[in-house]
């Protein structure tokens, strides 16, 4: 199989890169415009770790997504037979600052990937990966399922999920074989350090206190805001098991299939992030200093709580392949032994 794969410099994209190029054999054709949070370094720490025979399978295309493939582009990348959509701001706070062009930068991104999409012929599948912000906040013990109503919180939310409103109606109207995914809060080494399991680290190394977003019960007590968190590799590898079972996926519009495949990436455990903050502490040998603050006033449209039902692809047959406190620990080492990442 031939896969194009967009956002390959980001975060997510060269986990995503590398476990497809370690565990299956098929070609990648990787995209980045190097642009945003996109980093030759992380594809290069991928490339640095792989056999000569993984390496020929891959093709680095950088071109910025927001503006459509032309034919000469289409040409150098070839015929694909999947597509996975990975590539979008993705920091709330940016989003917040200066909402238009980051709303523009995501929808113009997917809309490329779609008009590529659509002069592929035989084209096995669109794999669109999306958030769990997309429903908005998790109230008590909600965990939404797959197609609960969306009431996104924030610019970063709401670009997501018009990105999911322009998978249906590619679906719906050009017949596009067509999943999406929805993931939780993601960790992994080479993350970006304006997120949060970086800046736990780094203060906690340094000694300063961690800024935890909460919720004010009492005087001088508490609520902190909870998280699903799970390792980059895990959700790479719950993305090529949904590809490697493509022939059990219902992919095209027909009167049987009103809506397209969505499938929940849930982490397995729920961390308040005070606990989390405590546990990295705790991996680290020191103890937290953590700093509560109001959760809306320190960031406009925070949700407290997200939380999704997995039950769907594990009854598919996805499990976990690492728990989390291990991926955290692992993690954290890694950030440790490479402290650079912290400030980049």
């Amino acid at each position: 199989m031939r896969v194009l794969l967009s956002g390959s410099g980001g975060f997510v994209g060269h986990h995503t890169m590398a476990h497809i190029l370690e565990t299956t054999d098929w070609e990648l054709v990787v995209t980045d415009s190097f642009r945003h949070k996109g980093l030759t370094s992380r594809i290069n720490s991928v490339l640095g770790e792989l056999d000569s025979s993984a390496k020929s399978r891959i093709s680095l295309v950088t071109h910025d997504l927001t503006v459509p493939i032309d034919a000469i582009l289409e040409r150098q990348i070839g015929k694909i037979d999947a597509i996975i959509s990975m590539a979008s701001e993705s920091h709330v706070d940016r989003s917040i600052e200066t909402p238009r062009p980051f709303i523009e930068n995501n929808i113009g991104i997917l809309l490329t990937l779609l008009e590529f999409a659509r002069k592929q012929r035989d084209l096995k599948v669109f794999l669109q990966v999306s958030t769990d912000e997309v429903y908005g906040p998790a109230l008590g013990t909600t965990r939404h399922r797959e197609w609960d109503p969306y009431f996104p919180s924030n610019p970063y939310s709401a670009s997501k999920a018009s990105q999911e409103n322009l998978c249906f109606a590619y679906w719906r109207t050009y017949g596009l074989p067509m999943v999406i995914t929805n993931t939780m809060n993601i960790i992994g080494e080479r993350q970006d350090p304006e997120k949060f399991l970086p800046k736990i680290i780094r203060a906690i190394r340094s000694d300063d206190s961690v800024n935890v977003h909460a919720q004010q019960i009492s005087e001088g007590k508490w609520k902190s805001s909870s998280r699903f968190y799970i390792h980059a590799r895990s959700q790479s590898d719950a993305l090529v098991y949904l590809m490697n079972n493509i022939d059990r996926l219902k992919l095209y519009y027909d009167q049987a299939n009103a809506i397209p495949e969505k499938f929940h990436i849930v982490g397995e455990k729920e961390f308040e992030n005070d606990q989390l903050v405590n546990f990295v502490a705790q991996v680290m040998g020191k103890k937290a200093k953590i700093r509560f603050e109001a959760f809306h006033a320190s960031r406009p449209g925070h949700d407290m709580r997200y939380a999704l039902n997995g039950e769907k692809l594990a009854s598919f047959g996805w499990k976990h392949p690492e728990d989390i406190e291990k991926s955290i620990k692992r993690t954290v080492d890694w950030f440790l032994s490479n402290p650079d990442w912290l400030t980049i």
